[in-house]
């Protein structure tokens, strides 16, 4: 395999694929990123851990094709401390030689066909606006559960309805949920995941917030991609009934007259009502002088 690129394209792609990269892969192979030089003049760059792939394609000049697998750290690394010029790759038996100006490296191969298969992207279900996107799993991911006591609750619950995306997530003691509006390829799209909080988070974020990004849709899996591809696997599928939260409620209190009257006194100083500062305002019913009826 041979082929050059500029600096800046090759740091960018190895740096956003390897972002992902498990610290302690359960295999070695796990910790690399596979390259791939087509000749139409492509370079690919992906990474899988079991539970999310990434891929990026870049323009680069290709004079051989092929395929190798290395670190993807060390590879990243080394990159973002090149010199600002052209960078020659090419496979010399066992090993990586990857020459920018004076400067040389030389990275060992790893095992390609050791690597796993990267599963399958859906067809695309739907485009968002990237910042609308990123915003909105930013509010709601940080109401999942960081604990693994239930691992169900570690994620965040994504429902599409038509041309609506509800995204919800709690820690049993909090809860966000969002609600935003998409375009569909469908008007009667219906789908139903859920998918690891601090995936979704760190795949948002990696996407950016910029243009605009596809989402993909399928059984058993879900995927988010923009210029930049990347799929997430979806650990549950919930099937949720009813209202999660209820839109009328009545509350009863049990007040003195003296806290009535104090109560009125502070609303006439302020000017405005002071029960307004709770957090909850629905239906109120006061029995003065009597405890609730249960």
């Amino acid at each position: 395999m041979k082929f050059r690129v500029e600096r800046d394209v090759l740091a960018e792609a190895v740096t956003w694929v390897a972002r992902g990269l498990p610290s302690h892969p359960p295999v070695p192979v796990l910790a690399g990123v596979l390259i791939e030089a087509s000749d139409e003049g492509t370079l690919t760059f992906s990474a899988f851990d079991y539970e999310v792939s990434a891929k990026i394609t870049v323009a680069a000049e290709v004079g051989e094709s092929g395929t190798v697998l290395v670190l993807g750290r060390l590879l990243a690394d080394i990159s973002r401390n090149l010199p600002d010029r052209p960078i020659d790759v090419v496979t010399e038996g066992s090993k990586v030689q990857v020459t920018c100006g004076s400067t040389r490296f030389s990275l060992l191969m790893m095992p390609a066909d050791d690597y796993p298969t990267l599963p399958t992207a859906p067809a695309s279900t739907g485009t968002i606006a990237g910042d609308v996107f990123t915003h909105a799993v930013a509010q709601v991911s940080i109401a999942a559960d960081r604990g693994d006591t239930l691992p169900i609750l570690t994620g965040v619950r994504v429902e599409i309805e038509g041309d609506k995306i509800t995204l919800l997530a709690t820690d049993r003691y909090r809860l966000a949920m969002r609600e935003l509006t998409w375009n569909p390829e469908a008007t009667d799209a219906s789908h139903v995941a859920l998918v690891p909080a601090r995936t979704l988070s760190d795949t948002a974020k990696a996407l950016g917030a910029l243009g605009s990004i596809e989402i993909h849709l399928g059984s058993g899996a879900s995927g988010a991609q923009s210029f930049r591809e990347s799929a997430l696997g979806a650990e549950f599928e919930l099937e949720f009934t009813g209202e999660v939260l209820p839109f009328e409620f009545t509350i009863f209190a049990y007040v003195t007259r003296d806290h009535l009257a104090n109560l009125a006194l502070l609303e006439q100083q302020a000017k405005a009502p002071v029960v307004n500062a709770c957090v909850v305002t629905h239906n109120y019913q006061v029995l003065p002088g009597q405890r609730p009826q249960s």
